[in-house]
């Protein structure tokens, strides 16, 4: 089997941020690392060379594919931030996100340009249900 290539390293988690060019996404940068950070319980860590995840958790599909995943996270892209959640998409998150303000939604990643556009409260919902349901779906999270 082939290992993940997304896996938590030991690399600095405010070194990375503090590479970030642009001022205001660094600025923001912080603010999401402390509202994760408060909604979470955890501490940022490092996943890849570019994502900053919130917890720990290990998964194990019907396929027998298995492995290390953080429940919640984000990552400074150039263009915008991406925020990775966990959660089914649902009436509940639908109606989270009409009310979170102006982003993007993929398959299980939220796209902001920048924490002014939106309603950071609707951000802490969406961040606490991602959690509950790893909690629920993969009892040993840490």
């Amino acid at each position: 089997m082939t290992e993940n290539k997304m896996q938590e390293t030991t690399e600095n988690v405010m070194d990375f941020v503090e590479k970030i060019e642009d001022d205001k996404k660094r600025q923001d940068a912080y603010r999401l690392i402390q509202l994760f950070s408060e909604e979470t319980g955890n501490a940022p860590k490092m996943w890849g060379t570019t994502i900053i995840g919130f917890g720990r958790y290990h998964y194990k599909y019907a396929s027998g594919h298995e492995g290390d995943a953080a429940p919640v996270g984000f990552s400074p892209r150039k263009a915008q931030f991406s925020i990775y959640l966990s959660q089914p998409d649902n009436e509940k998150r639908a109606s989270q996100l009409t009310r979170l303000g102006k982003h993007k939604m993929g398959k299980g990643c939220l796209y902001i340009k920048k924490l002014d556009d939106i309603d950071e409260s609707v951000l802490k919902e969406l961040v606490q249900d991602s959690v509950n349901y790893i909690k629920e779906t993969y009892p040993d999270l840490k």
